[in-house]
């Protein structure tokens, strides 16, 4: 054999390991005990969720609708009537927030992540204290 063919199938085998290397690293690594079928489209959630690796983004009196939309849908939520009056938040659009626990800028590291929240066309300021 000559030092060109010897060469041409060494670099054969390099570029058709490289590929197939490459090729394996692109598939989805699923967690052990799911399946990588169709199934069903369940999700599958734990008991005892984990907290989100979050912070808490500053929407403090932005509109509640919009503020959930842009929020994972991982994240637990609960808007409240910070008015005090016990109000139920049937359409968060229609509220704005006052308050949230977390504060803005703080870890999220429990669940439910909770909004105080007044109707768009009052104020913060008449809220009751925390």
């Amino acid at each position: 054999m000559t030092s060109t063919k010897l060469l041409r199938s060494a670099f054969a085998v390099t570029l058709l390991a490289s590929v197939t290397a490459c090729g394996a690293s692109s598939a989805p690594a699923v967690p052990a005990g799911t399946s990588a079928g169709s199934g069903s489209g369940e999700t599958h959630r734990s008991a005892n969720p984990e907290p989100v690796a979050a912070v808490m983004p500053d929407v403090v009196g932005g509109n509640a609708g919009r503020a959930q939309e842009q929020m994972s849908s991982e994240i637990d939520m609960i808007f409240e009537d910070a008015s005090g009056r016990d109000r139920p938040v049937d359409d968060p659009a229609e509220w704005k927030i006052c308050n949230s626990k977390p504060d803005p800028n703080q870890q999220i590291t429990h669940f439910p992540v909770v909004f105080g929240v007044v109707r768009v066309s009052e104020s913060c300021e008449d809220t009751v204290p925390e």
